[in-house]
């Protein structure tokens, strides 16, 4: 896979947490915390974990799963598994 541009991929997912948590895409700074200040729940978490493995063709590991919480931890997450490929 050709390695993703940082900006490409924070806008990319950016986009798809908006979607899946029904929110303006200016609301999600890299900063935001998913839970505290976007209201995600769980359920909305894995359709976004999903989504990103699904868009990316990657495996995020269970043991990620405690470090999403933010646009900028998702991202790093993403390009650390793309990279890898």
């Amino acid at each position: 896979m050709i390695h993703q541009a940082k900006e490409t991929l924070e806008k990319e997912i950016r986009s798809l947490v908006a979607e899946i948590l029904e929110v303006d895409e200016e609301k999600i700074t890299p900063e935001a915390r998913f839970v505290e200040e976007l209201g995600m729940d769980s359920m909305m978490a894995l359709e976004i974990l999903a989504s990103v493995e699904k868009k990316y063709k990657i495996r995020i590991p269970e043991e990620y799963l405690t470090k999403v919480t933010t646009l900028n931890s998702m991202v790093e997450i993403a390009r650390e598994l793309t990279n890898k490929k």
